[in-house]
């Protein structure tokens, strides 16, 4: 069976941070998501969505650049890091993203995740993001890698079945 891909269309930030929120409701602790796509595309903006929605006041939500990681506490725990910066493996390694990632009762959602592909565990949830045609459009493509981050996109799916449009080919 060919795994479940869902595309979602936005027309601006507020949008991608509330479908973002959307996700965040639908979070639990061990879930993973990974955030793909060029500078810019909105993988912050989303990001600070899920926080938001796992409870996370918005003003304690800060992009992880410089810090690489942030915990935060809403509803449940929700690690956030950022591994722009890096260049491979052996610099995660350094950052105890590792103990974080396995050892917290914690969802975590990280940006730049195809820098650093063994930071991904076997099961997650990938969002793409493109930028569309229009200035503050996005396009995100959701795939599912195992059987727990299937069911959540179906749940998100679900639940934000008025934003989705088919998955491309």
């Amino acid at each position: 069976m060919e795994p479940l891909s869902v595309s979602f269309t936005t027309p601006t930030a507020e949008k991608t941070r509330e479908l973002g929120a959307a996700l965040g409701r639908l979070l639990h602790p061990g879930d993973f998501v990974a955030l793909l796509g060029d500078l810019g595309a909105g993988k912050t903006e989303f990001a600070r969505g899920m926080a938001e929605g796992c409870g996370v006041p918005p003003e304690e939500v800060a992009s992880p650049t410089f810090a690489l990681i942030h915990r935060y506490q809403g509803r449940l725990r929700l690690v956030h890091a950022d591994l722009f910066r890096l260049s491979g493996e052996d610099d995660l390694y350094g950052t105890g993203y590792y103990d974080v990632r396995d050892a917290e009762q914690a969802a975590v959602v990280v940006e730049w995740a195809d820098r650093v592909p063994s930071a991904v565990p076997e099961d997650a949830l990938r969002i793409h993001f493109d930028a569309g045609p229009g200035e503050m459009e996005r396009r995100l493509t959701a795939t599912p890698t195992g059987p727990v981050s299937a069911r959540r996109l179906q749940q998100w799916a679900r639940d934000v079945a008025p934003l989705a449009v088919p998955a491309p080919g």
